[in-house]
């Protein structure tokens, strides 16, 4: 583990300093090894941990590049990560979309197209004609957010808040809402984004999703509480 983590570090270290910029070519494993004055079999292991952290990609027969280094490659886990999390964790989540996703949401009022609206108009209303279907409103929902947010034009952010906004969560929350016969009240919450960001207005949008996220996250606690009495 020792070999491979000096391996890593050194190619993480030829990519930061612009040795390997994105979508170079490394050298031959042989050749690598030699110049960092490894072993091949850490810098084998090393490839395949940054090969699964979307740093570098092996093309079988051809070689090994450097990806793009794009955010939504980077911060690809993250969403793996988050649908591990239980409890207690999955609050300190809610708590960070708190911190993060009502800012984005106002800077998004002073971004988004016309074209981008209109997109999102239409999220909306499938939302309302699937007000009763859990599975249908999770993937409308993840559309309406991931629509909101990429109209910052902030990739990082993007990426950041789609990761930590995950599929299990938002199925919880959901759930609740519907048996809590409480559904058509966030959808009303979702319209209300959607009039503050319409209006190009940043500061009530972004009161509006910190009023919707802070439903969700009210909702997932009374989840959690109820999954912990059983």
């Amino acid at each position: 583990m020792a070999l491979t983590d000096d391996a890593i570090a050194k190619i993480r270290s030829m990519i930061s300093s612009g040795e390997l910029p994105p979508g170079a070519r490394l050298p031959p494993e042989p050749q690598l090894a030699a110049q960092m004055g490894l072993s091949r079999s850490g810098v084998r292991e090393a490839v395949k941990v940054l090969e699964s952290a979307r740093v570098l990609d092996v093309r079988r027969g051809d070689g090994t590049y450097v990806t793009s280094l794009a955010p939504r490659l980077l911060l690809e886990g993250l969403g793996v990560a988050v649908e591990l999390l239980r409890g207690d964790t999955l609050l300190e989540v809610m708590e960070v979309r708190r911190m993060l996703e009502p800012v984005a949401t106002g800077l998004a009022a002073l971004r988004m197209t016309d074209a981008q609206l209109e997109e999102l108009g239409q999220i909306l209303a499938d939302m309302r004609a699937a007000a009763d279907d859990a599975e249908k409103l999770i993937q409308f929902d993840t559309a309406f957010h991931h629509t909101v947010i990429a109209a910052t034009g902030n990739e990082t952010l993007t990426s950041l808040l789609d990761g930590l906004s995950g599929r299990t969560l938002r199925a919880r929350v959901w759930r609740g809402l519907i048996e809590g016969n409480a559904a058509h009240k966030t959808i009303d919450e979702h319209h209300a984004i959607y009039l503050a960001l319409r209006s190009r207005d940043q500061l009530l949008a972004q009161a509006s999703a910190l009023m919707h996220v802070n439903t969700s996250e009210a909702w997932l606690r009374t989840v959690l509480a109820a999954t912990a009495e059983t």
